[in-house]
């Protein structure tokens, strides 16, 4: 009971943070920092999907360090695949697994074990969410349920920022055209928007 009040908690105040973000970076550091913390685990880190590249980037962690951040690349259609078959993934052993791309560097790093979980916007999976244990650690389906959660939040949150910004965007470039087009002067006149091919001696009147 004590830890799904620690997830309900979580859930309350991430959505809180992140309902006032407009920039989606900033939401998966808030969402970063509130599982890592909400889990009481190692690390979490949150990867978009590089659809040019077909890896997975890396846009915000905790917990994690430099060196482990910048290991390599993480191809979307290898390692661990929970980017692309849109399913959690569930491991209890990081050097027991095949999985794993770098084994040797999540030895080195301090890591167990690890959860993985789809980051779904609009029916599509544009990126993953990780939690990553310094003790071996089995994923309990509430641990499941809950990652998940989080990673819908986060990637509904993800998109409405981007509408906002797309938003944002269209109106400045609307600003800046009416701005060009539109007719300026300092001086008002009853003729003003009179074509300049029209004689004066219709305004002569």
């Amino acid at each position: 009971m004590e830890s799904h009040r620690i997830y309900y908690d979580m859930i309350t105040r991430l959505t809180t943070a992140i309902s006032q973000c407009k920039d989606p970076e900033e939401v998966a550091v808030i969402t970063a920092e509130a599982v890592k913390t909400a889990f009481n685990a190692k690390g979490c880190s949150v990867f978009l999907v590089d659809r040019a590249t077909r890896e997975l980037g890396l846009v915000a962690s905790s917990g994690l360090s430099r060196g482990y951040i910048r290991k390599g690349p993480i191809h979307f259609m290898q390692e661990i695949r929970e980017a692309k078959d849109a399913k959690p993934i569930a491991i209890y052993d990081v050097m027991d697994d095949p999985r794993i791309e770098y084994p040797q560097e999540a030895k080195k790093e301090g890591i167990s074990s690890l959860l993985g979980v789809p980051i779904i916007s609009q029916n599509k999976i544009i990126g993953a969410l990780r939690i990553y244990t310094a003790k071996p650690w089995e994923f309990s389906l509430s641990d499941i349920s809950m990652a998940q959660a989080v990673a819908l939040i986060c990637g509904m949150a993800m998109e409405m920022c981007r509408l906002y910004k797309g938003y944002k965007t269209s109106i400045e470039i609307l600003k800046n055209m009416r701005g060009k087009d539109s007719y300026s002067s300092n001086k008002w006149t009853p003729f003003e928007g009179v074509p300049k091919s029209v004689g004066k001696s219709i305004c002569d009147y």
